[in-house]
């Protein structure tokens, strides 16, 4: 059981999935619920009329500057909380602020203050991300082994070497987690930008549908989005998370 090819068990499992849903369709025989095969039709349609592919990737753009800006800001200001003390003071309660105000009430914030702009949708997602990514970075910053950094500083590392050779190959399991929650955050909270104050994307044609009542289109693109969001994952991800953590399996 242990070399077993668990892919089978997977195939499986995605087949029963669509099995029962398309028995409760059958049952129900509502168009509040449609079935997998009006859901793949209503796909299909979508992506040869072009509007998926274009919501599809106003989503993905908002998603991948979101992502940057929060990961860039919260590192930084993870390892300077981490490492300083007096920071993470000072910082200390502006983070626990801003980690208990709900993600509705920082959109339309940013919206009031900002305008329905790009910018401001952007910075509301990001905004909503940066403490996630603060507090997990710090952590890793409090756990660096004094013994690697009293080496740097023996062998007189400039600052950039030492972060780039002696912290950041010890914060990347820290990085990795902080990306990968952020990402799975940072996919929902831009579906509520889009409902509330963006014109296109994937968030926005959820809520036409809903508006619709048209359920069947309103899975398509559900489906699409975790699909894509799946996809980054294992395209994206984890290859950067094996690559950041050779150095631990790497032999001399």
């Amino acid at each position: 059981m242990k070399g077993m090819d668990r892919r089978p068990w997977t195939a499986l499992s995605i087949l029963a999935l669509l099995g029962i849903w398309a028995a409760a369709a059958a049952i129900a025989a509502s168009p509040t619920l449609p079935g997998p095969l009006a859901v793949g039709e209503a796909l299909v349609a979508e992506a040869a009329n072009g509007k998926l592919f274009y919501h599809l990737g106003l989503t993905l753009w908002r998603v991948a500057a979101s992502f940057a800006l929060a990961m860039s800001i919260g590192v930084a200001l993870g390892i300077l909380m981490g490492r300083f003390r007096t920071a993470d003071d000072i910082l200390g309660p502006w983070l626990v602020l801003t980690l208990n105000v709900p993600a509705l009430v920082v959109v339309v914030l940013a919206y009031v203050w900002l305008g329905l702009t790009e910018a401001a949708a952007i910075a509301a997602v990001a905004v909503n991300k940066i403490p996630n990514v603060v507090v997990q970075v710090r952590s890793g910053a409090r756990s660096l082994d004094e013994g690697l950094m009293d080496m740097a500083r023996a062998y007189r590392l400039s600052r950039y070497d030492t972060l780039r050779h002696v912290v950041l190959p010890q914060l990347a399991p820290y990085m990795m987690a902080a990306a990968r929650n952020g990402l799975a955050l940072i996919w929902k909270i831009v579906l509520l930008v889009e409902l509330l104050g963006r014109s296109n994307g994937v968030g926005f044609q959820i809520h036409m549908f809903f508006q619709l009542f048209d359920i069947a289109r309103l899975l398509a693109y559900t489906f699409a989005f975790v699909a894509v969001a799946q996809l980054l994952e294992l395209a994206l991800l984890a290859p950067v998370e094996r690559h950041a953590a050779r150095w631990r399996t790497a032999r001399p």
